[in-house]
């Protein structure tokens, strides 16, 4: 069974996790401060890091980012705020996944399993094809993009949220499908996280280079449609 480290200060909450989390077969390590969370998701082996944002010695924000320049284990921020910045803060430095507290522990483990099973999925997977629109460029293999000789730098969801709508190019895509797709769960509460990401993406290729790659549909979403 998978190994979860659980990065909490509060030790009540961590407890009640850990034990929740033992009682479904997993394996369990907890840390309370920052830096000890960071050397343990380096160091052990852990398939999967339960992180909150709050936290004495570094913040959960800056753990995370770090984590992510050496690790792709998938992590799970876990915080007191409800707030789309925080939101996007802790997506853009590499969280796969957002929980604000408190929260019902049977959503937490069914996100638990969905962050797993993508990860393993993706461990197994070898892509090699590439995504083209125009002289846009997604290489699949190397989750790098290109715009002509240009590298266009896009952050974890950014990529994922091209990568989405380039695969389903010509259907109009609403944000509630985004999320589930891209977040990779049912998000209950407004989507303007959605809008903010397609913000970014317009401002990185569609501003910066005179193009109009993804189309607003009132009402419904978004869509990528070909080429006239």
């Amino acid at each position: 069974m998978a190994k979860i480290l659980i990065v909490e200060d509060e030790v009540k909450i961590a407890r009640f996790v850990e034990l929740e989390l033992k009682y479904e077969g997993y394996e369990v390590e907890i840390a309370n401060d920052g830096r000890t969370g960071l050397e343990k998701a380096l160091k052990d082996d852990v398939d999967l890091v339960l992180l909150d944002i709050m936290l004495p010695g570094l913040s959960g924000i800056e753990v995370c980012r770090r984590v992510r320049l050496e690790s792709k284990v998938p992590i799970i921020m876990l915080t007191a705020k409800d707030d789309v910045t925080d939101k996007v803060a802790g997506l853009d430095t590499g969280a796969d996944d957002y929980m604000t507290k408190p929260f019902a522990i049977e959503e937490l483990l069914a996100r638990i399993r969905v962050a797993l099973n993508r990860h393993s999925k993706e461990k197994q997977e070898v892509k090699t094809d590439v995504l083209k629109y125009g002289e846009l460029e997604i290489n699949l293999a190397s989750h790098s993009v290109h715009y002509g000789k240009d590298e266009v730098t896009l952050t974890k969801k950014e990529y994922e949220l091209l990568e989405y709508l380039l695969r389903n190019k010509n259907i109009a895509m609403t944000r509630e499908q985004l999320l589930n797709n891209v977040w990779d769960y049912e998000y209950f509460g407004d989507t303007n996280v959605v809008d903010v990401y397609i913000r970014y993406l317009r401002q990185k290729i569609d501003d910066k280079y005179g193009i109009h790659l993804i189309n607003t549909v009132r009402g419904v979403g978004y869509i990528i449609r070909d080429e006239k």
